[in-house]
């Protein structure tokens, strides 16, 4: 095919599909609505075929389409692996890491890795967010992330898997509360107390509705909150209970009239692995924070 791919064709197709929306595609692509347009037509006629089913409610990719914004992606990452490998000799490096996380991780563990890792990298910027540890996965094997932390040792083509951490969920209860007194108890036998909880955006809250749903139960979510510091606090006021990283649950357990109650349910114990494509993609500075968080957790406790 003596087709000719253009960088920004292939930014553009990235943008609508992550979108959904040829116009907020065009938008994150710097285009007009016409000029991206006209783009993905031109595009189509010299590979002869589809790419977007249009619709009344957007655009969604056709198979053909699909396949075209996988190697697109499989390009643009490269290439920005490319600039990372070739600023390592320039005056300073510079670049982006994109870092996906469950919950536990964001909260617990990254923080203080992230801002050495910051300070000795003044001209990276990361960029960090929190997903179930399935989509962590995903996100790293389809290219979206270049690291992950996840409850997952294994999964995605091409993801490779280093042990990280042991991360433990425990039950929080205030200290009259009839559960307080037990040295163990199953995630069930929590499920006609309201939850204090995270935000629904949260991983650790779509976990917990799926652990509920699981056993045919619904959680009955009294407060949502930003932070393991406001869930304590509030079920230290007696307004309900709550499931957070065993970490957490310590360090708040210092300073507030909180119990803390183990789960038996296997599922409470997970063993976090570091995921990334194959070692070879990672640009140098990527690998260094991969370098760090290794050995931050070889350093600190197990949970």
């Amino acid at each position: 095919m003596a087709t000719r791919f253009d960088l920004t064709d292939m930014q553009l197709m990235v943008n609508v599909a992550g979108a959904q929306s040829l116009t907020k595609g065009a938008e994150r692509t710097f285009l007009s609505l016409p000029a991206a347009s006209n783009r993905v037509k031109s595009l189509e006629d010299a590979l002869g075929t589809e790419l977007l089913y249009r619709g009344s409610q957007g655009v969604t990719l056709t198979p053909s389409g699909e396949v075209f914004v996988k190697h697109a992606r499989a390009v643009l990452r490269q290439l920005e692996h490319l600039r990372g490998e070739i600023q390592e000799y320039a005056q300073g490096i510079k670049g982006r890491v994109r870092v996906y996380a469950n919950t536990t991780a964001m909260n617990e563990f990254i923080p203080a890795a992230l801002g050495r890792y910051l300070v000795s990298h003044p001209d990276v910027n990361v960029e960090l967010r929190e997903r179930l540890s399935y989509q962590v996965v995903k996100a790293v094997a389809d290219g979206v992330a270049d690291i992950g932390i996840t409850a997952q040792g294994s999964g995605g083509a091409g993801v490779r898997y280093l042990p990280y951490r042991t991360d433990r969920l425990v039950l929080v209860t205030y200290p009259d509360h009839p559960l307080a007194e037990r040295g163990a108890c199953t995630f069930e036998q929590t499920l006609d107390d309201d939850f204090i909880s995270l935000f629904e955006s949260s991983a650790i809250h779509s976990f917990l509705l799926k652990a509920a749903e699981d056993l045919g139960r619904m959680l009955k979510f009294r407060v949502e909150v930003g932070n393991f510091e406001a869930v304590c606090r509030l079920i230290a006021a007696r307004v309900g209970i709550g499931v957070i990283p065993q970490s957490a649950a310590l360090r708040y357990a210092q300073t507030l009239p909180i119990r803390i109650v183990a789960l038996t349910d296997d599922w409470s114990l997970r063993k976090l692995h570091i995921c990334w494509r194959e070692a070879g993609e990672l640009p140098v500075f990527a690998q260094e924070l991969v370098d760090l968080l290794v050995r931050d957790a070889q350093d600190g406790a197990p949970v």
